[in-house]
C-alpha cells in the first residue's frame, strides 16, 4: 500500500534522528542494494560531502545511502556516522579485505535557530548520524523531524516533507524527500495557500487549492535578515533502471521542483541540491521519452514533498516563534497560522 513517500520506491528506508535541545538533527536515506546516484546543485552556497564520486566519469557508480544534516560544516560529521552503522552492517564498496560504505551528504544552516548549540569540543552529528541509520524504517515521520528540526523558510517553519507517484505511461514510480529549510517561501503571499498547490494529490497538504489573485506582493523578494541562512536538500529515487547520466538529468529536472514550490529559489543565499538514485528493477523503454517523463514526474513530486514539509512542520517546545524577518530564532509552524 503506498504510503506517499519516498520509501514507496522499493528498496529504500528513511531515518530520523532528532535533538529537540540542539533544535536539529538528521535524515538518513538507506538503500538496501548499492544504487546508481548522482547530485545536480544549484545554490550559491552548497556544503557537502563526496559528491564529486557522483560525476559520471567517476569510477564509484553506486551509493549506500544519502545523509541531510542540520549543523552547517558541522553537520557534515554525520556521513561518518551513517557509514560507520553501515560498515557495522558489512555494507560499502569492496577495498581488499575492507568494504567503505559510499555516502555522499549535505548540510542545511540552522545554527541561529534558537538551539543550545554549546556542544563543547565535538559537535553532535556523527552519533545522530549513526542513530538516523539505526532508526531508518519504509514508515517515517514527516515535518519537525531529522534533519528539518530546527528549518525554517521565508515566513514559516520548514520541516521534512515526501512524496511519491507512479509515472503515467511506464511502470516505474518516484519518490522524493526535502528537508525545506529556504530562503523563499513556500506559500503565496501572507495566506495559507501553498505554491505547489496546481500538483497537490488527494489534500496531501490542505487542499486548498490557489487563491482566486496572487498579489503582487507574493514575488516580492524576502527581506529577511542572515542571508546564506538557508538551503533545501533533496533526494529523488525511482526503480528505473538508469545510468549515471541518465541519473543526473533526473537530478536537473527534478530541479524544477523546487522553482515551482519555493519563492525564490536557487538564488546565491542557497546551497539548493538534488541527489537522485536510481535502484534498477525497471529497465526503460523508449530511453528518450521514458527519461523525460521520469524527469517530469520528479519535478511535480518534489514541489509536493516540499509542501508537505511546511505542512506537517510544528512549533518546537521551548521554541517560542519568532518575526519572520528576525535572524535568529524559528518562526511559527503553518498549523500555527493557519490551523490543522
Amino acid at each position: 500500500m503506498p504510503q506517499n513517500r519516498i520509501t514507496d520506491v522499493p528498496g529504500l528506508r528513511v531515518g530520523h534522528a532528532t535533538d529537540l535541545r540542539l533544535a536539529s538533527g538528521v535524515t538518513a536515506i538507506l538503500f538496501d542494494q548499492p544504487a546508481v546516484a548522482a547530485v545536480d546543485v544549484r545554490g550559491g552556497g552548497p556544503g557537502t560531502r563526496e559528491t564529486d564520486l557522483l560525476d559520471p566519469e567517476r569510477t564509484v557508480e553506486r551509493v549506500d545511502a544519502f545523509v541531510l544534516s542540520g549543523g552547517s560544516a558541522f553537520g557534515l560529521d554525520a556521513g561518518a556516522g551513517v557509514a560507520a552503522w553501515l560498515a557495522e552492517a558489512g555494507r560499502g564498496f569492496p577495498v581488499g579485505a575492507m568494504r567503505v560504505p559510499i555516502v555522499p551528504g549535505a548540510v542545511l544552516f540552522d545554527l541561529p535557530n534558537g538551539g543550545d548549540k554549546a556542544w563543547g569540543r565535538y559537535p553532535p552529528y556523527r552519533e545522530l548520524g549513526f542513530q538516523a541509520a539505526a532508526a531508518a524504517t519504509e514508515a517515517f515521520a514527516l515535518g519537525s523531524v531529522g534533519a528539518g528540526t530546527g528549518a525554517r523558510t521565508g515566513r514559516l517553519k520548514g520541516g521534512i516533507g515526501s512524496a511519491s507517484a507512479a509515472v503515467p505511461g511506464t511502470g516505474f514510480r518516484v519518490g522524493a524527500l526535502a528537508a525545506v529549510n529556504a530562503f523563499g517561501n513556500a506559500t503565496i503571499g501572507g495566506g495559507p495557500h501553498f505554491w505547489a498547490a496546481p500538483f497537490e494529490v488527494d489534500d496531501e497538504f490542505g487542499g486548498l487549492g490557489v487563491p482566486v489573485r496572487v498579489p503582487p506582493e507574493a514575488h516580492a523578494f524576502p527581506a529577511r535578515a542572515l542571508p546564506g541562512a538557508a538551503t533545501t536538500l533533496a533526494v529523488v529515487a525511482t526503480d528505473a533502471a538508469l545510468t549515471k547520466a541518465q541519473c543526473r538529468r533526473l537530478a536537473v529536472a527534478a530541479q524544477d521542483g523546487l522553482a515551482r514550490a519555493l519563492v525564490p529559489a536557487h538564488t546565491p543565499l542557497d546551497g539548493d541540491l538534488v541527489f537522485a538514485a536510481a535502484t534498477g528493477a525497471v529497465p526503460l523503454g523508449d530511453t528518450v521519452v521514458d527519461l523525460a517523463r521520469l524527469g517530469d514526474a520528479a519535478a511535480r513530486v518534489l514541489a509536493r514533498a516540499v509542501a508537505r514539509g511546511v505542512f506537517s512542520a510544528t512549533s518546537l517546545p521551548g521554541h517560542a516563534p519568532s518575526s519572520p524577518l528576525a535572524g535568529t530564532g524559528l518562526p511559527p509552524a503553518w498549523r500555527d497560522v493557519f490551523g490543522a
